[in-house]
């Protein structure tokens, strides 16, 4: 096992919290200081999180030697002046999503590999075993790839959130949950095909003017279409994705964070798996497939940045990238084809 890969976190909110408690679960990732805009968050977040050392601003954390890599946790309108000033200084870059555009995430990116540090976006679910195991399995369960339907929604309100403030998340609700829409195309459908046809309406928040709610339909040159609703106005959390093909159909309801690991209170009463449907089958024909996991998938994440860390330009690090700059481009196409 190599050396423990000191981590700084930049941001004290609830995804920082979340990434702070998976770390506390692995050997391989310790938290090493942390920084916000807010010195008073960032010491509440240290109290919170093993009175960790506090850094007075976000560039006195990069600039700190101890330090190996960061996750930025920040706003998304910050966030690619810090990931590049991070990499300059040396840090492996772990980054929160969505970003500003393709092109400012390839800025980030570019800065990584020319500075000989790795990148990864902060995308929890493409580290399950799950997700891993459909992509091998894909050919013969579904075929060819017919369709991909995706909704994700979880009930928020409140204004004083950052993603319900333009100025810090410009794209609200499209960035902050459609990203995962546009993720499942990019590890399940073909990474070379091209957007032909794209619509979309979205709703903004009637105070804020904040994007809460959008809902659209992508077609690509190899035939594939895609179906996204995503957003905040929906009164339960839902996670449904559909992979539809002519062999066959794979269903979830928690492909974003999986019941059991995914959330801070797991729910061990439905073990991470998916639903195999085909022909005519009923119910009670449905096949059901376990992908377990000794590792909540967040932590797997973390614990993945690190394997990449040693071999920054690999191909780990660029597949990843190719990934990442893939569902940035379509949550692009997606927002500037929308309806409001």
């Amino acid at each position: 096992m190599g050396t423990t890969l000191q981590l700084g976190i930049i941001g004290s909110g609830y995804i920082a919290d979340v990434i702070a408690t998976a770390l506390r679960e692995s050997d391989r990732v310790k938290l090493a200081a942390v920084a916000s805009r807010r010195p008073e968050a960032a010491r509440e977040f240290a109290r919170r999180n093993g009175d960790v050392p506090v850094h007075e601003s976000w560039e006195a954390l990069i600039a700190d030697p101890s330090i190996g890599a960061v996750y930025v946790a920040t706003p998304t309108s910050v966030r690619e002046v810090i990931c590049i000033a991070a990499a300059k200084h040396g840090k492996h870059v772990l980054g929160e999503k969505p970003f500003a555009s393709r092109a400012s995430l390839k800025a980030i990116t570019d800065a990584c590999l020319e500075h000989g540090v790795a990148f990864l976006d902060a995308t929890h679910f493409t580290h399950h075993p799950r997700t891993h195991q459909i992509r091998a399995e894909l050919p013969q369960r579904t075929g060819r790839l017919e369709a991909i339907r995706t909704s994700f929604f979880f009930p928020s309100s409140d204004r004083n959130n950052i993603r319900l403030q333009p100025d810090k998340e410009p794209t609200g609700a499209i960035g902050d949950m459609a990203w995962y829409s546009m993720r499942a195309i990019a590890e399940y459908a073909n990474l070379d095909s091209t957007v032909v046809h794209c619509h979309g309406v979205a709703r903004r928040d009637p105070v804020t003017g904040a994007f809460i709610r959008g809902a659209g339909v992508l077609q690509f040159s190899d035939g594939l279409t895609s179906t996204w609703d995503a957003g905040y106005t929906v009164g339960a959390c839902l996670m449904d994705l559909d992979l539809m093909g002519e062999k066959g159909v794979i269903q979830m309801d928690d492909f974003v964070l999986d019941w059991s690991g995914g959330f801070l209170i797991p729910d061990n009463t439905r073990p991470v798996g998916f639903t195999q449907r085909t022909g005519l089958a009923t119910p009670a024909g449905f096949e059901r497939v376990e992908t377990p996991s000794s590792k909540r998938q967040v932590v797997r994440m973390l614990e993945n940045f690190a394997e990449m860390t040693s071999d920054p330009g690999g191909d780990a690090v660029v597949s990843s990238i190719r990934r990442s700059e893939r569902t940035q481009a379509l949550v692009d196409t997606v927002f500037s084809n929308l309806e409001f």
